[in-house]
């Protein structure tokens, strides 16, 4: 008798969790029989309401002559960019196929099933299904009002320790730790552990609210700080994201990872968004100002919520997952967030002020009939 495929797999990816992503729109018109998915509006995926950067989508426009040839390998003009705009060397950024990939290659690179690694409770998911998929143990300690509790992190590492994650601003909390706070914590960091600053969100700040934690690069610290052009410049379909860290550590990192792994595509539209301020400044009024409007709502409803830096909001509707399922029917896509502990609340991205508007109004009506049953 055969064996079945999943017989042949090692047996720890047999037991490896599936990431749960935001639900696609169109997924959801089928399941539930919505002749016109148009109509349904998605507030679950944290990506920019505004669309991609219109510098970008003029970069694509321009590079779709040239998708019959593979793309630069080496990222040349994009990190030349990078390098120029964030005060760095070329050899010290790493190019991937978003930030995620360079997550996957970091344990890769670092960890085995004698390693763990450090984060939060209510971090970013991908840390813990990466560290899992090298045998590899997750130390993840408890959160402190919704925001990582540094002091607790530090104590938790030990001898095995290769990475200590911390998202900042933090997925799904919404929530940051400052640079003082940061300088602290690196101050006593053993010197056998690589800090990985995850900062997908940090553009959405103005500059004087973003930690320098590119300092800790220029130093020479064991340290890497990821971004993605998915979030602030609206390019989440195109993938692709950056690391900056030691030569030696992205010299490692370009060992493992695959040649040619980003799109000629992505890398002009990065290129190209990296020089849109215009854009940035327009995205970061408009996360501001839906911000407000979904406080103000959540306020109205008597809901509590966690005050957020980014464009998501943590809401307390209580028994979350159906909660979600409902605004489905309302044709409203959010996010269930009892993957993270918290079973009670539900992240919502901030949309435009038509797709606040609605989200708040379908909220509002369900919660309405939940009481009157």
């Amino acid at each position: 008798m055969h064996r079945k495929i999943h017989e042949l797999a090692h047996p720890w990816v047999r037991e490896l969790r599936v990431y749960e992503p935001g639900r696609p729109i169109e997924e959801v018109a089928r399941e539930l029989g919505f002749a016109d998915a148009e109509e349904i509006i998605k507030l679950a995926s944290n990506e920019n309401a505004l669309g991609p950067s219109p510098k970008a989508q003029a970069a694509m426009r321009r590079a779709v002559r040239q998708m019959h040839l593979y793309p630069d390998g080496g990222a040349f003009y994009l990190r030349r960019a990078l390098a120029r705009k964030l005060g760095v060397e070329m050899d010290q950024i790493m190019v991937g196929h978003g930030s995620n990939e360079i997550i996957a290659l970091l344990g890769q690179a670092f960890l085995s099933h004698t390693s763990n690694i450090v984060m939060a409770d209510g971090a970013f998911v991908v840390y813990r299904l990466v560290a899992d998929a090298f045998r590899a143990r997750t130390l993840a300690v408890p959160m402190k009002n919704f925001t990582h509790d540094l002091e607790a992190m530090l104590a938790a590492i030990t001898p095995e320790t290769k990475l200590v994650f911390l998202a900042n601003p933090n997925n799904p909390t919404g929530t940051m730790v400052g640079g003082a706070a940061i300088e602290r914590f690196m101050a006593r960091v053993p010197p056998h552990v690589a800090v990985i600053f995850d900062e997908a969100y940090i553009e959405l700040l103005p500059p004087d609210r973003q930690p320098d934690t590119l300092r800790y690069v220029r130093e020479g610290r064991h340290a890497f700080v990821l971004r993605t052009f998915s979030k602030t410049y609206g390019l989440a379909g195109l993938r692709i994201g950056y690391a900056v860290g030691p030569r030696e550590g992205c010299e490692l990192l370009n060992k493992v990872r695959q040649p040619f792994n980003v799109n000629a595509m992505a890398l002009a539209a990065a290129e190209a968004a990296l020089g849109d301020d215009a854009f940035v400044a327009r995205t970061r009024r408009a996360v501001a100002a839906g911000l407000r409007q979904i406080e103000r709502g959540c306020q109205k409803l008597g809901l509590d919520f966690v005050p957020s830096v980014v464009n998501f909001m943590l809401i307390k509707t209580g028994r979350g997952r159906a909660v979600c399922q409902a605004l489905e029917r309302e044709k409203t896509i959010v996010r269930p967030v009892d993957g993270y502990g918290l079973p009670d609340y539900i992240r919502v991205t901030v949309g435009t002020r038509a797709e606040n508007t609605h989200f708040l109004k379908a909220l509002g009506r369900i919660l309405a009939q939940t009481v009157s049953k």
